[in-house]
């Protein structure tokens, strides 16, 4: 549940927040130029973040990859407990993995973070996945981000829309550092955060991005988080085994998600005193889980995905540990831990693929090619079903791999298990946790799908008189007459379309010469161009100063294909 007591009050506009024109200095240029300082401290902050992860693993579960008992139980259930002090008492606004936190600022407080969450956040989450939980740093990263442009923001007083925006800005900074792959962040947060975008937008989420990146590789070298093997395609007929993949990513993302979906609420509606000993709770059964054989499932995951892409683990192995950091997530994520769900999901995907292509290697061994490729696109498939972020799924895999060779795998498994997951699943799982959180936020699923109403779908057929602008007003009149019109439809090249009407053309006719040509009669300004395809939206713009509006062919502007009025817009929404 997202705390609204950090808000401010006066958080919504005031008739002079809309009115105040944007000074120069709140303008394009420092907009850009303020993305990259954003990029550069989400950056620093980013890199403190990951180093205080990696300091409180060793400190609290050991050098080791499989921690010793008795640390491996104490560690995330002590820990567990800590962190739920905190998020209870201090940082009410840290819970969950912080995308739907960044769009409620986006969509709903005006662009207000308290920078205090970024404090909160940065450190529940670091003891959270330095003990263990079955939780990633990217999505607690893009928060931070996001709150580091919202302090700055507030402090250089920026406008309200520019204020709105910012948060994305620094969103995708967080992102692109965490995950050190600055292509991947941007279409995510364009994607699944923003769901729209402007030149200007665009050019300072790449700056912010570009920017994360270039410090987090400054201090923490250039290296991806895990190693790429090498990758390959081998046979048309192996995109069998990897549309296999895409249908069993599906179901286990439907699997993931319906049981955060049963599990959440329900967890959040025992009593107030149980949450402090959930998160506990969640840390010993996945330090359990650890002590009875499989570590992997602890934390982020990164080397062990890096094992499973260098054909480290028999096939069964990797299915199991699929389904066992299933489980582990589902209980850490529920019990309000702090922490993102993007390492898991890539976790996931990885062993899955993995297991697939141990599958295939052991029933068509002339046909597999690396193991590493399988468990490579299994990433991108648990990304597009389970996040719901197709374009950002395959992006993602060319960007980490280098490799467009595998590009037809990609697109094909992740293209099916984004369509089954759908049918599946219908609520995308950002779209549950705002709902189930009590939050409007717009669905990016929903948008996308939604048919875009277009004057073409509205238009009707032409009615009154089309005549040049050259005619008598005598004989304009006339034509009016006959076809018993109160307006006429008027080309007047090279403006365009006006209308004049038949008490204008009579009194014209009245007072004087017959020979007086409409052009003279015609108001200013002529009317906007429309055409069938353009959306209602735009034709909603202008409408209302002229009783009508002509649609034109775009090949040929002097041919009219319609007529569209307020009637026919209203008419068209209401079906």
């Amino acid at each position: 549940m997202i705390d609204t007591t950090d808000i401010p009050l006066n958080s919504s506009p005031s008739i002079e927040d809309v009115s105040v024109p944007e000074t120069p200095a709140q303008g394009e240029r420092f907009f850009l130029l303020l993305a990259i300082f954003i990029g550069i401290f989400s950056g620093l902050a980013v890199v403190c973040f990951r180093i205080t992860i990696e300091f409180l693993r060793i400190e609290l579960l050991g050098p080791s990859l499989s921690p010793p008992f008795p640390r491996i139980l104490l560690a995330p259930a002590l820990t567990g407990l800590v962190v739920a002090l905190l998020v209870m008492f201090v940082f009410p606004r840290v819970r969950g993995s912080g995308v739907n936190q960044t769009k409620s600022a986006l969509y709903i407080y005006d662009g207000y973070i308290p920078f205090r969450t970024a404090i909160g956040k940065f450190i529940c989450s670091a003891l959270a996945i330095g003990s263990g939980q079955s939780l990633g740093p990217e999505d607690p990263s893009l928060q931070v981000g996001a709150s580091i442009a919202s302090a700055l923001g507030r402090r250089l007083e920026l406008t309200r829309e520019r204020l709105r925006l910012i948060a994305p800005v620094g969103a995708a900074a967080g992102l692109a550092a965490a995950f050190n792959s600055p292509i991947s962040a941007i279409l995510f947060v364009i994607e699944e955060v923003i769901g729209r975008w402007t030149a200007g937008l665009l050019g300072a989420v790449v700056l912010s991005a570009v920017s994360s990146v270039v410090v987090a590789r400054y201090f923490l070298g250039s290296e991806p988080l895990f190693r790429i093997p090498s990758v390959q395609f081998i046979s048309p007929s192996e995109l069998l085994a990897y549309a296999a993949l895409g249908i069993v990513g599906a179901f286990a993302s439907v699997v993931f998600a319906r049981a955060i979906q049963v599990l959440r609420p329900r967890m959040k509606d025992l009593p107030r005193w149980t949450q402090l000993f959930q998160p506990a709770l969640a840390g010993l059964m996945i330090g359990a889980i650890g002590l009875a054989g499989r570590p992997e499932v602890m934390g982020a995951g990164y080397e062990f995905m890096d094992q499973a892409m260098h054909d480290q683990f028999p096939w069964k192995i990797m299915a199991i540990l699929a389904g066992l950091k299933i489980l582990a997530t589902v209980l850490s994520f529920v019990s309000g831990t702090p922490g993102g769900m993007f390492a898991p999901t890539l976790f996931i995907g990885a062993m899955l693929g993995g297991a697939v292509g141990g599958v295939e290697r052991l029933f068509f061994p002339h046909l597999t090619g690396s193991i590493g490729t399988y468990a490579l696109v299994g990433i991108g498939v648990l990304f597009a079903a389970f996040l719901r972020a197709p374009m950002t799924s395959v992006f993602m895999v060319l960007e980490v791999s280098g490799n467009y060779s595998i590009i037809l795998p990609v697109i094909l498994a992740n293209t099916l298990a984004y369509l089954i997951s759908r049918n599946l699943q219908p609520i995308p799982i950002f779209d549950l946790l705002s709902q189930q959180d009590g939050l409007g936020l717009p669905s990016m699923e929903e948008q996308r799908e939604e048919r875009i109403l277009r004057v073409e779908d509205a238009m009707r057929p032409v009615d009154v008189p089309v005549v040049d602008s050259q005619l008598s007003a005598d004989e304009a009149l006339k034509l009016a007459k006959e076809q018993g019109a109160s307006e006429i439809l008027v080309h007047d090249p090279p403006f365009g379309w006006s209308t004049v009407t038949v008490k204008v053309l009579r009194d014209t006719v009245k007072q004087g010469p017959v020979e007086l040509t409409i052009a003279s009669l015609l108001p200013e300004p002529h009317m906007p161009p429309i055409h069938p395809d353009h959306s209602l939206e735009v034709a909603l713009r202008y409408i209302s100063q002229w009783p009508f509006l002509p649609v034109t062919h775009r090949a040929d502007t002097r041919r009219v294909v319609g007529l569209i009025a307020t009637s026919d817009i209203m008419k068209a929404f209401s079906k």
